[in-house]
């Protein structure tokens, strides 16, 4: 039996590790699949990690190394190279290494920051043969900058989400050309920096409400046809354009890696794809709690590490009995926004509800209401899918009668 389990070892159960053990819990072990700690942010070289949280610019693997000697300081006992393979409702965890081979742990509480993967092709509705030269966003930037391998030298990049954006800069910084970055939405799914340092400043094409239709080539890529999409996102005959390329890079979308979540009958939002929790981050399940792009896909680490924090200070009064559930009040959303975290909330305390909209709105007021009542509005010059937005509420306002409604709405 053990106090604490975290399954995973990037920035969110880190960050959650390290926050548990500052708030008395010190029997704390980090099950993660990796040969080491990280994450994703191993192989993220470029900077731009850790101007909220330390207010400076540091690369992936520099930010990452700050919580990993935090945990060696603090002697939290770290299991690598290790696979969770299974996790009950009750908490038994089954997992396998080199090691011990196949061993099982009860948890007294569990948190779960396994990440997010890569949408793959297979996914996607495009027409033709299957050839070489064909790499998700993140395969590509393992190879490139862990491996030291180029993809391809001429690219084009279907998704303008942050990864998408990053490795189009990438590539063209190892000599690459990126003849454009194909887009399915009218907006760019990426931080406005973004857009500005990876395509405006290296003058990389963006066709927006755009996306590859055809994919021509047997033994490698060889070029792919791009058509321009209505406003149900179908191509429009005759717009289809043909690129010669010899790589085609997806950034089209990241998934929160819950089968474990499922194993242990959590339920699920459907929009996120990831669970569903209170202001604690804890699950439907007592006892198991979330964070993370495991919960939902965040813009930046410090904003992971900020919510890991929580989670693992609420798995630590959760275990030493402080936990007070007092009600259940759900927070919906009208059309315009597409999901917040917290989904629920269990307690009259202070907390900060983050969310996403739509589409891109300019001029436009986040309103709050309960039962119909305006609690409170905050005016929004601009609001986009691709940034997270937050608001506060007050412990006053969350008494446990009936629901919290967010709406946007114009000024």
């Amino acid at each position: 039996m053990r106090d604490l389990v975290i399954i995973g070892g990037g920035p969110a159960g880190m960050s959650a590790a390290i926050a548990a053990f500052e708030s008395g819990i010190k029997d704390i072990l980090i099950l993660e699949r990796d040969i080491r700690l990280g994450g994703i942010l191993q192989q993220c070289i470029h900077n731009g990690f850790g101007l909220h949280r330390f207010k400076e610019e540091l690369t992936g693997p520099e930010y990452a190394w700050r919580f990993e000697k935090k945990i060696s300081e603090l002697g939290i006992e770290v299991k690598l190279g290790t696979m969770v393979l299974d996790l009950s409702a009750d908490r038994l965890i089954t997992a396998t290494n080199e090691r011990d081979g196949v061993f099982q742990i009860h948890a007294k509480a569990v948190i779960l920051a396994m990440g997010c993967r890569e949408r793959p092709k297979g996914a996607l509705p495009i027409f033709g043969t299957r050839p070489a030269g064909i790499y998700s966003a993140g395969t590509a930037q393992k190879l490139v900058n862990c491996k030291g391998l180029l993809p391809g030298k001429q690219v084009v990049i279907l998704g303008s989400g942050d990864i998408g954006l990053i490795m189009a800069r990438r590539m063209t910084l190892e000599g690459a050309e990126v003849k454009a970055v194909c887009e399915l939405m009218p907006y760019s799914g990426g931080l406005a920096r973004n857009i500005q340092q990876c395509l405006k400043d290296f003058e990389i094409p963006l066709k927006l409400s755009h996306t590859v239709v055809e994919i021509k080539g047997n033994e490698r890529v060889e070029a792919v046809a791009v058509a321009r999409v209505d406003e149900n996102r179908k191509p429009i005959l005759g717009t289809k354009e043909w690129i010669t390329c010899d790589t085609l890079l997806l950034s089209v979308g990241l998934i929160p890696e819950n089968e474990l979540s499922k194993s242990a009958e959590i339920i699920l939002d459907p929009v996120t794809g990831g669970a569903k929790v209170d202001q604690d981050r804890q699950t439907s399940v007592r006892g198991i709690f979330a964070c993370g792009n495991v919960l939902h896909v965040h813009d930046l680490v410090d904003f992971v590490s900020e919510e890991a924090e929580l989670a693992g200070k609420s798995a630590a009064r959760y275990l030493k009995g402080e936990e007070k559930q007092c009600f259940s009040m759900p927070i919906e959303t009208d059309e315009k926004l597409r999901y917040t975290v917290p989904q629920i909330v269990t307690k009259s305390e202070d907390i900060t509800v983050y969310f996403r909209v739509c589409d891109v709105f300019r001029n436009v007021k986040i309103s709050v209401y309960r039962d119909g009542t305006l609690l409170f509005s905050k005016k929004k010059g601009r609001v986009a899918p691709g940034e997270m937005e937050r608001i506060s509420l007050k412990k006053e306002e969350l008494n446990g009668e009936g629901t919290i409604m967010l709406r946007l709405e114009e000024e």
